[in-house]
């Protein structure tokens, strides 16, 4: 059984207030209007001279679950949302397996989910690492991406891209954070993403609740529980509006939605789940044995959910 041997995150140093990028985003007054009273959004997170690798290497050197156990890591596996987050040749990847000393894992990146690319890392790497046989090895799961282009600072009409960083390590076994169920679709026909004609874009905002509910409640079937039996919901941080529709649809109390990194940390593509368990447990909002859900959707459009156990 797949398990999370241990996430960490790395916020930004910099807080940016999203008024101060309207001219940057191109909003008009009532854009950033809306912005402000109906997605709740105040703040995102920028590291100004930092690159993609220094990012996930930030990262990954506060997981004190590696140190020592580099040797059992047989995967190093970069979750992203956009195809190249580099110019070639650079490759951040290699620059960060050679840095930890990894350089005897296989390494490879994935990007088809776009921002729900990081729950397909883990439940990729939970496969290759049972397919292996080793029950002590290691997978290296990373996630953080630059906003380096105007079309990777914004989610159009919904979000405003942060640049905070993931990283899991995951295990096959373990009795703690074990994924007992996950489910993923994609929406093909909005797979222009970005480019969206006006008409289906609507249609993609219409079709938004009722395919995000359908893989939560997914992923719980598969999990052998309910969504009322969650303990938590650890969100991607896109808006509030969109998880106040959804519980509203769903019949579960918004408190049960971990919303306080929404205002603050902006939408940071991949990493957003994950975030959002290491202020979960920080803040001892999981206790052991508890069920939580994480959630993400990506561009084009691929709608997850991952059921676990702490």
């Amino acid at each position: 059984m797949t398990a999370l041997r241990a996430v960490t995150a790395h916020l930004p140093s910099r807080s940016v207030p999203v008024a101060s990028l309207q001219k940057e985003l191109d909003l008009s007054d009532g854009q950033l209007r809306v912005m402000h009273r109906v997605f709740g959004l105040s703040e995102v997170l920028r590291e100004p001279t930092g690159t993609v690798a220094e990012l996930m290497l930030a990262t990954a050197r506060g997981l004190d679950a590696l140190r020592g156990r580099e040797h059992l890591v047989r995967y190093v596996v970069q979750a992203r949302t956009m195809p190249a987050v580099a110019p070639y040749p650079v490759n951040p990847l290699h620059e960060v397996r050679e840095a930890l000393g990894l350089g005897h894992a296989q390494v490879f990146s994935v990007f088809q989910h776009a921002c729900a690319s990081g729950l397909l890392a883990v439940d990729l790497c939970g496969k290759l690492l049972a397919a292996d046989g080793d029950p002590e090895a290691l997978a290296l799961v990373l996630t953080g991406e630059k906003t380096f282009t105007p079309a990777a600072r914004t989610v159009p009409g919904t979000a405003v891209n942060g640049e905070a960083s993931a990283a899991v390590l995951v295990g096959v076994g373990g009795e703690r954070d074990r994924v007992l169920g996950y489910a993923t679709r994609t929406h093909g026909r909005f797979n222009a993403a970005l480019s969206l004609t006006p008409e289906v874009a609507a249609q993609f905002q219409q079709a938004y609740p009722a395919a995000l509910a359908e893989v939560l409640l997914a992923a719980a079937g598969r999990a052998g529980t309910s969504l009322d039996e969650l303990a938590l919901i650890l969100p991607h941080n896109v808006n509030r509006v969109s998880w106040v529709r959804l519980c509203r649809d769903l019949g579960i109390p918004l408190e049960k939605v971990l919303l306080e990194n929404v205002p603050v940390t902006g939408h940071c593509f991949c990493a957003d789940p994950f975030l959002n368990y290491r202020t979960a447990a920080d803040r001892g909002l999981l206790r052991p044995g508890d069920r939580y859900l994480m959630a993400a959707v990506g561009l084009g459009a691929t709608f997850s959910a991952m059921v676990l156990q702490h």
